[in-house]
């Protein structure tokens, strides 16, 4: 039993007691964990949707994609408020309600008969909850309750996307294979349902209020700061403030072309790609799941590297490997030894970016202003992968086939490379930076 309650300890700044046994900081990673791995789940459900609610409703291509598109584009316009609301109002609140919309989204549309009740439910509402449980709920979970290894922590936690997909996608693709896509929408309905009540039971706010300090933290050192406890505008006012600073700029355009070039184009459209190809959604799927293996290994390693690297030279490796990759794609043989390579490239590479990108916002903005404007770079990540969403299924409604669309995600890629080859020649990020 403990001597100081929880508030009382916190308010008196109470010295935090050691921990025996495992850290509660590994509960919260393991929570935080599963609910962005779910929601991974359900932000990959259209690419698995996309041709059976076109063949059963009749709806083209392109709308389809569109709602796919929109739901990516508000999940990353949420992100900035997300954070702010959980420094204001708690991170296990912000969660639920996050869970909570998306399993009523999902159910909801099982009644959808029009194209606007689909835009509606998969993009806004269930973009909304998933833009809750997003890459600013990483951020700020390591922020609070770990004081080291932070790009180690980072890299686990943006890796569950890839987990999301590697778990999720063959399933789904097996309940849609007879063209049926309801008994999919009831597998992510259910997950959300399931997650509440484990969130509510297991979710905490900071280590303070169990009595203790964040995981590796000298015993004298001070917890974050807040900047958002007193000011409901945070998010706004970092980005004015961010926005005056070309280092934004920067990682906003670079994530804008990494989420183009992964859940926008491959996460969304490879398995209708693949079906071009008369391949069947399935086997699809599991080259996708397949990816997502080595996506697990890249994004965990990445965190490990930019604990310990400059991370614009990790950045310049990435996204020149992401390029070279998309470039090969339309010229690779779907059932050779060119596809299994460009599935470990382009897997160990999908959410490697997110580690560097992350100790570039920690060492240039502070640790304190990091998990908002992070929201907002994040936002550019969503943006360009509604871009690709919808800009694809375009593509291929007009030419016919998706290599227009690869060929450009290439390009872009390539280009970032360059832009922070020539930037980490002027100046470099090292040695470990808090989140």
């Amino acid at each position: 039993m403990r001597s100081v309650p929880d508030a009382q300890r916190v308010m008196t700044g109470a010295a935090p007691r050691p921990s025996r046994g495992p850290h509660y900081a590994f509960v919260i990673l393991a929570v935080t964990f599963v609910s962005l791995l779910a929601a991974a789940g359900l932000r990959a459900a259209p690419g698995v949707l996309l041709v059976p609610l076109q063949i059963w409703f009749g709806w083209d291509r392109s709308i389809v994609a569109a709602g796919a598109g929109l739901g990516i584009l508000v999940n990353g316009l949420v992100g900035p408020f997300a954070a702010a609301l959980m420094q204001r109002y708690g991170i296990k609140r912000v969660l639920l309600s996050g869970l909570a919309l998306m399993a009523a989204a999902t159910g909801a549309s099982l009644w959808m008969t029009e194209p606007w009740q689909y835009l509606l439910a998969w993009g806004l509402v269930s973009g909304v909850g998933s833009g809750a449980v997003a890459g600013v709920l990483a951020a700020t979970v390591v922020n609070r309750w770990f004081a080291r290894r932070q790009g180690l922590m980072m890299g686990l936690l943006t890796a569950s996307t890839a987990t999301g997909s590697l778990i999720f996608l063959p399933a789904m693709a097996g309940l849609a294979e007879g063209g049926d896509w309801r008994p999919v929408v009831r597998l992510v309905t259910w997950v959300m349902l399931i997650l509440l009540p484990v969130a509510w039971l297991l979710m905490r706010e900071r280590p303070q209020a169990l009595g203790l300090g964040r995981y590796g933290a000298e015993p004298d050192e001070a917890p974050p700061a807040s900047i958002a406890a007193t000011r409901p505008f945070a998010a706004v006012e970092e980005l004015a403030r961010a926005g005056r600073e070309k280092t934004f700029w920067l990682l906003f355009v670079a994530f804008f072309v990494c989420g183009f070039t992964t859940n926008g184009l491959v996460g969304t459209h490879l398995i209708a790609f693949c079906g071009d190809q008369g391949i069947a959604p399935v086997q699809a799927a599991g080259w996708l799941a397949f990816m997502g293996v080595f996506d697990i290994a890249g994004a965990t390693a990445s965190g490990w590297l930019s604990d310990r690297y400059d991370p614009k030279k990790l950045l310049v490796a990435y996204f020149g490997l992401r390029g070279i990759s998309l470039l090969a794609l339309p010229a690779i043989s779907l059932d050779g030894f060119g596809l299994s390579a460009f599935l470990v490239l382009f897997g160990l590479d999908w959410i490697a970016t997110v580690p560097p990108t992350l100790k570039i916002v920690n060492a240039h903005f502070g640790q304190s202003r990091a998990p908002i404007v992070y929201g907002w770079i994040f936002t550019g990540h969503q943006a360009g992968a509604a871009a690709a969403a919808f800009g694809a299924g375009m593509v291929r409604d007009i030419a016919g086939d998706y290599g227009p669309a690869f060929l450009i995600g290439g390009v872009m890629a390539v280009v970032v490379a360059l832009v922070f080859a020539f930037s980490s020649r002027r100046r470099a990020v090292r040695g470990p930076v808090a989140v």
